[in-house]
């Protein structure tokens, strides 16, 4: 599957435009760590970009989300890898990640979350107006963006990229798409 099918499709079942938009970063972020490890970026951003893709119909039940959004995806032409990392991305069903892409998007899922919190309490309420120091604050702020899970964030490690650099090469993917984002 190619990114426009995937966008199509993804179209067809996230009506939500925040929710587009989040799959959007985590695309961009899958896409730039790709680029780094010497990854496939296209697959990786397939990943990214179709991880959520049962949110609508799962939001009400956590348990069911991700595995809903692999068998949704089984039934198209994306590899069987991006629909491994998808049905694992979720800590409700405790499922190994095996490979690296899988890792990544555990990691990159919360973090564009906290990225994008981040920004909407600058005074600007843009990606452009923060900076890496600005996101490590707030990451050290246990209340905010409590959905943001710094648990997995920090499985980055395993990736073999610190935690900062991290959060900097997220960052700067999703300043990259900032008018997509509409931040």
């Amino acid at each position: 599957m190619d990114r426009d099918a995937a966008v199509e499709l993804l179209k067809r079942h996230l009506k939500t435009r925040n929710l587009r938009n989040h799959t959007f970063a985590v695309e961009a972020v899958m896409r730039k760590l790709a680029r780094h490890l010497g990854e496939d970026e296209d697959r990786w951003g397939l990943a990214g970009l179709l991880h959520d893709i049962d949110y609508d119909y799962t939001a009400d039940d956590p348990e069911r989300h991700s595995l809903e959004g692999a068998k949704m995806l089984e039934e198209t032409s994306v590899d069987r890898e991006i629909v491994q990392a998808v049905r694992a991305h979720n800590d409700a069903h405790e499922l190994p990640r095996e490979t690296t892409m899988a890792k990544a998007l555990y990691a990159i899922d919360p973090l564009t979350g906290l990225i994008v919190a981040s920004a909407l309490i600058h005074p600007d309420k843009k990606l452009s107006a923060i900076d890496v120091p600005f996101v490590m604050n707030r990451y050290g702020e246990k209340s905010f963006a409590r959905g943001a899970r710094r648990e997995a964030i920090e499985t980055c490690e395993e990736l073999g990229v610190p935690l900062e650099a991290f959060v900097g090469l997220a960052l700067e993917a999703m300043q990259e798409i900032d008018d997509e984002l509409g931040l």
